[in-house]
């Protein structure tokens, strides 16, 4: 078995890799809209103070950072077998399929299930993904 912490992307906030490859098959740990720098992509303070969060722009960061952990094995999207997807606020689930569409299909992408959380590890986090992808062989 082998781990990948990728010193390039946002670090787990714990002692996880950010993958693990086993028999053939690579385990995201759950990814998140966190920028390396520990900023959230999607996250704009307005001239009132407030926070704007933005659940297209955070789903897109998320797909793009699973592509490029995959990336790190040789994989890419297509790889994908299966996504978990966790949401802050249901309200979001068609804005999030909005974007999911633009990268996934149904007849060749992975299977899925989202389900609506009360938190995420961290207060502008509205989104978070785990996936599982074949490794290919090349």
């Amino acid at each position: 078995m082998k781990s990948y912490v990728l010193k390039e992307h946002a670090g787990p906030l714990a002692e996880y890799p950010h993958m693990r490859e086993a028999n053939g098959f690579l385990f995201v740990s759950g990814v998140s809209a966190r920028k390396p720098d520990g900023s959230v992509e999607g996250v704009v303070l307005q001239p009132t103070g407030r926070k704007f969060r933005d659940i297209k722009l955070q789903t897109k960061a998320v797909i793009e950072n699973i592509r490029e952990i995959l990336k790190a094995a040789g994989a890419d999207l297509e790889n994908l077998v299966e996504i978990t997807t966790y949401l802050t606020h249901i309200e979001d689930y068609a804005a999030y399929n909005e974007v999911y569409n633009g990268y996934f299909k149904a007849e060749t992408g992975p299977a899925r299930t989202t389900v609506a959380v009360s938190h995420l590890p961290g207060p502008d986090l509205l989104i978070e993904m785990q996936a599982v992808a074949v490794k290919p062989t090349k």
